[in-house]
């Protein structure tokens, strides 16, 4: 997929493409600022292409093309990263492995919950992590690369089971000098003379397409400045006076150190479920039991245990 180019480079990209910030991604990678410019010059000029827009020096966003390859460079480390954990687990003595992905806004209530559960009849059970943008958690769950997934507004797909257990409002990021930054709730009149910072394509379409949608209807125009995957990209962008971000509230992001508050828009109809969602024809009792156990944790506080059914084989 990637002829000659060493996975410390794909991940190089890959996480200089979460960051849009040279000093945050080198620290991720425990590297020297020079050294992740160096993997990220060597990459571009061996294919002649050009991933990142700069701007006097400073990432500012992917390009087309840098999309792309980020996209395709996930799911190539993510395979890496799949032999690696499974080839632990079977080092380690496990006799069950579960994959279960996960968006970079998932709350860690939840991760802490997936840790917590233990199934009588699966005792040496291992249970291994992927971080993915919503499309691709799908995507990867079709083709049985992981078991379950935690997805905010998943597509419809006859392919898949779907059953919420959270709902959580859109939030929005905006610099604290903001003319609406003193109030409670922002509503999306607030933010039309601002350029947007949105969630890409790729990473949540109904969330972006749900926003634009409200937006049209109630006559404003968005101006969409940026794309980007990740709420800590948003939250950069805004304190470099990009615009005002629309996104999630991950757990634990702090804005304060970066001269951003965070808002709730106060429409409803930007509230979204997220789903545990697994394929519609997995009748493996291992994955079945497993979603069972977390779903009585969190979804009876969104439905009635009668709405909880998934496909447990007899």
């Amino acid at each position: 997929m990637f002829p000659n180019i060493d996975v410390r480079h794909l991940h190089a990209v890959v996480i200089l493409a979460e960051e849009l910030n040279f000093t945050r991604a080198a620290q991720i990678l425990r590297i020297s600022q020079s050294a992740l410019s160096k993997q990220i010059t060597e990459v571009e000029e061996q294919h002649r292409l050009h991933l990142f827009t700069r701007e006097k020096g400073r990432i500012v966003e992917l390009t087309d093309a840098g999309r792309a390859f980020v996209e395709e460079a996930r799911a190539a480390l993510f395979h890496a990263e799949r032999a690696i954990h499974l080839a632990h687990a079977a080092h380690e003595g496990a006799e069950n492995v579960l994959m279960i992905g996960h968006s970079h806004d998932a709350d860690r209530a939840w991760i802490s919950a997936l840790f917590a559960i233990r199934l009588p009849l699966y005792p040496k059970l291992r249970v291994r992590l992927v971080t993915r943008s919503a499309t691709d958690l799908v995507r990867s769950l079709l083709a049985g690369e992981l078991n379950l997934a935690f997805v905010t507004a998943p597509l419809e797909d006859s392919q898949i089971t779907k059953v919420p257990f959270a709902r959580a409002p859109l939030y929005v990021a905006l610099l604290r000098s903001h003319p609406a930054a003193h109030k409670e709730s922002i509503a999306l009149r607030d933010l039309a003379a601002d350029d947007w910072i949105l969630p890409a394509k790729n990473v949540h379409p109904t969330i972006r397409n749900a926003i634009l949608q409200i937006a049209q209807v109630e006559g404003v125009a968005s101006k969409n400045g940026h794309e980007v995957m990740t709420a800590h990209q948003s939250v950069h962008l805004v304190s470099e006076h990009a615009g005002v971000a629309i996104l999630f509230k991950p757990a634990g992001l702090r804005f304060h150190e970066e001269g951003v508050v965070i808002k709730p828009l106060s429409d409803s109809a930007l509230w979204f479920e997220t789903c545990l969602v697994m394929r519609a024809d997995d009748t493996s009792r291992l994955a079945n039991e497993f979603a069972r156990a977390f779903l009585r944790r969190f979804a009876r506080q969104v439905l009635p245990a009668t709405q909880m059914e998934l496909p447990l084989p007899a």
